[in-house]
């Protein structure tokens, strides 16, 4: 199950779960699209493809709520 993480770690913006926008590699590391077109789609910490994130709606959402850990480092 993905950890659907709450913000873009470059820009710090919130990324909601039952949103379209968000990016992530295969480590979950977490970019919105605006940070993930100027990275080229490479994730800056592990060099993997930034795809995008699925979301999670009602139920599922509800039964496994998305990460309230920030990652953005100021």
């Amino acid at each position: 199950m993905l950890e659907m993480r709450p913000d873009c770690e470059r820009c710090g913006v919130d990324l909601p779960p039952d949103e379209a926008g968000a990016f992530i590699c295969s480590f979950e590391c977490t970019f919105c699209a605006e940070c993930a077109d100027a990275l080229d789609e490479l994730c800056p910490n592990c060099g993997g493809e930034l795809l995008d994130r699925p979301t999670r709606y009602g139920k599922a959402l509800r039964a496994y709520p998305a990460s309230t850990e920030r990652k953005f480092k100021r």
